[in-house]
Order: structure tokens, then sequence, then C-alpha cells
């Protein structure tokens, strides 16, 4: 997971995701739409490269970028304890094992209070 967010911490390598989010993008097209030098934009592909979160596929004298999308995966999930949506997952989770819980104690002994009240 480090080199992971070390990969995601730059904002080229950001943007670079961003761009390989839905089609797949050969080194040149990338490098054209940064105002820093190839070599530059080669050096963040090699590190998004060799964090799992681009492959690469040579075809001819290009190369071909794509995004690989499911190393995200371990990230999202520890990232997820922070928001408040989890907080509130976890909170209804627990609001639901309790409302479970009462119903079935009230069918195992609701029963005998209510014939104790009936009787009484």
């Amino acid at each position: 997971m480090d080199d992971l967010a070390a990969a995601i911490a730059d904002p080229v390598r950001r943007d670079i995701l961003v761009m390989l989010r839905d089609q797949r993008l050969a080194a040149g097209q990338i490098a054209d739409r940064f105002a820093i030098s190839r070599p530059a934009v080669s050096r963040h592909l090699r590190v998004l490269r060799e964090s799992g979160l681009v492959r690469d596929t040579a075809v001819g004298r290009q190369r071909f970028y794509e995004l690989d999308a499911s190393q995200f995966a371990g990230l999202i999930e520890w990232l997820d304890q922070f928001t408040l949506e989890a907080g509130w997952q976890r909170r209804f989770d627990a609001l639901e094992t309790e409302v479970y819980r009462t119903r079935r104690e009230r069918r195992r002994g609701g029963g005998a209070d209510q014939r104790q009240e009936n009787t009484g």
C-alpha cells in the first residue's frame, strides 16, 4: 500500500491516471499533454508501472499504457475507515443487530410475559 500511496502522491501521476481511466494511450500521447519533458513523463510512467497502477504493452515502436484500477482495492478499503459514510454504516449494522436480537428475545420470552399479563 505504501508504494501505491507514493505513486499517487504526485499530481502529474494523478493526472496520468485520470487520462488512462477511460482509454489506453501511447506514451507520446501522454507526454504531449504535459509541459514537462518526455523523460520526466517517462519516469512518472515507470513509477506508476512499478506500483502496478498501470500496465504497458509494446506495439511496434510505441508503448501503450492502461490503468489497472484493481490495485486501488486495498487502499480504498483502508481509506474507507475515515469516511463518514463508513462510520454510519457501522452504526446501522449495529442497530440492525440490536433490532434482530430484541426481536428474538421477545419471541422467546414474550409469550410467557403475555400469558402472565392475561392471567394477572
